[in-house]
């Protein structure tokens, strides 16, 4: 393994201790005591995914903190995650405070939406996440990556890096907006395309600090207002234009429309804005994280990309993935699914207790939010061995380790499990694919790579790396030559 890389991952990540926590029965469970006003907004404002792991390691597998004068508890065992998410999920909804700044912006869409309108939407959106029309979508994924790449071919200076998190977010954006309504979202000439970018830019700063709310008009309040304003209008015109054709165009947008519940009724157009909006904001800067990172920890194991070129080679001697290669391409899917363990998508979710519960043997007292800590348990040595290195290997068909099966939450779990998981799943199988089969990259020298907690695990600092196409001879891609560090 790679020395620097694992200096990396220690340095930015916190071992969880093995030592198993054997609580009195419906014990209070411990916590830091944290600011006598704030509680540990601050910590969870500046490192949320450091302090969560810190929660896990300090305390074991719940912990009590809190967030201004409230109360919350954090779960980081897999079996008290699995209660919560699954066995039990019953003592639990979503309607949590943390979830309010999200509102204007994603209204009753899946992410947010609970109860009987949450089965009802759940229902009624399923087919379009169905696996074989998810299959359909990948000519779109993989032209999308095909035109990402013949725009670096075209950079007058092949030398100079490329910022890989940039370049992840502007073609899962492009691939989302395609195959939700048909839009190339990644053009910033369009109006809707700059409105997006500039909401996600916006959104994860506006949600950890809320204020002054919305409706106050300050210079960032008014440029969040005009772009959702702008993003609304769109998917509004979509819409309308959409039910005036009444016809499958290939898009979810039009599955939805033509979605019916048990009575023959459809969706409202506010409910299929919030939708839309939804999965706008789900399906494009968490794929693009997983990428991102994917780049990154390749870069660092010289040894694990040749492993990938090789069998992208041997299966696809050069030429575009399609659905049908997928099967023959399980090391890449390993690489999925590890960067998934180390950098999920959703590092903790949040849920309010119903009615008392006792999770590990603590009591969990209702009307009280518990987080479900995914980055602790993802890093757990009692399931994980060595669990801050990046060893594909893990997630082998042949000889998977212990937390494949037991402690791996990467969409979720239970009824809420991510309805569009097999689309991640898809999409970055795919991009990982043509990017290894393509080119070598290595990360610029002295660029700091630090993991940062917003709504999603980010490069704080971007990830510049350097491209080196794979050459062709004699019919065939050879290994490129060695970029010098």
């Amino acid at each position: 393994m790679d020395t620097t890389s694992s200096q990396h991952s220690r340095r930015v990540t916190q071992t969880i201790s093995s030592t198993p926590t054997i609580p009195s029965a419906r014990k209070t469970p411990p916590g830091p005591r944290g600011h006598v006003l704030l509680g540990h907004a601050r910590e969870l404002q500046h490192d949320a995914l450091n302090f969560y792991l810190r929660l896990a390691r300090e305390y074991g597998d719940v912990a009590r903190m809190r967030l201004l004068s409230k109360t919350t508890y954090v779960v980081s065992h897999p079996d008290g995650i699995r209660q919560i998410l699954q066995k039990s999920h019953g003592n639990y909804d979503r309607q949590v405070f943390t979830y309010k700044p999200l509102h204007p912006f994603l209204g009753n869409g899946l992410l947010l939406s609970d109860g009987a309108l949450w089965r009802h939407q759940r229902r009624l959106m399923q087919p379009a996440f169905h696996r074989q029309r998810i299959a359909g979508l990948a000519m779109q994924m993989t032209g999308a990556a095909a035109a990402m790449f013949k725009r670096w071919e075209q950079r007058p200076n092949q030398d100079e890096p490329l910022d890989m998190h940039e370049e992840m977010m502007r073609v899962t954006l492009c691939i989302v907006g395609m195959t939700l309504f048909g839009l190339d979202l990644s053009d910033e000439q369009h109006p809707a395309g700059r409105a997006f970018q500039t909401m996600i830019g916006a959104l994860a700063e506006y949600v950890f600090f809320p204020f002054p709310p919305l409706w106050v008009p300050t210079s960032r309040n008014r440029r969040i207002r005009t772009a959702l304003e702008t993003l609304n209008s769109l998917v509004r015109d979509l819409i309308q234009q959409r039910r005036q054709q009444q016809e499958d165009a290939g898009d979810v947008l039009s599955l939805l429309l033509l979605a019916r519940d048990e009575e023959g009724q459809g969706m409202s157009d506010q409910q299929l804005r919030d939708e839309i909006i939804s999965l706008l904001f789900a399906g494009h800067e968490t794929t693009a994280n997983t990428l991102t990172w994917a780049c990154y920890e390749l870069s660092q194991h010289p040894d694990l990309e040749q492993r990938l070129w090789e069998e992208t080679e041997m299966v696809l001697h050069g030429e575009q993935p399609a659905v049908p290669h997928l099967p023959h391409l399980p090391y890449a899917r390993m690489v999925i699914d590890e960067i998934l363990r180390l950098y999920p998508p959703s590092f903790a979710l949040v849920r309010r207790t119903l009615v008392d519960d006792e999770v590990c043997g603590y009591r969990l007292p209702a009307n009280h939010l518990v987080w479900a800590n995914i980055c602790a348990v993802h890093r757990h040595p009692a399931y994980w061995e060595q669990p801050e290195v990046f060893d594909p290997e893990r997630f082998s068909p042949d000889h998977p380790a212990a937390g494949v099966h037991r402690a791996y939450f990467p969409f979720g779990g239970g009824p809420h499990l991510c309805i569009g998981n097999s689309f991640a799943l898809l999409e970055g199988q795919l991009l990982l694919t043509m990017m290894a089969n393509r080119y070598q990259l290595r990360l610029v020298p002295g660029t700091p790579v630090e993991p940062v907690s917003m709504l999603t695990v980010r490069p704080r600092h971007g990830l510049p790396m350097l491209l080196r196409a794979r050459a062709f001879r004699a019919g065939r891609r050879e290994q490129a030559p060695a970029i010098e560090e």
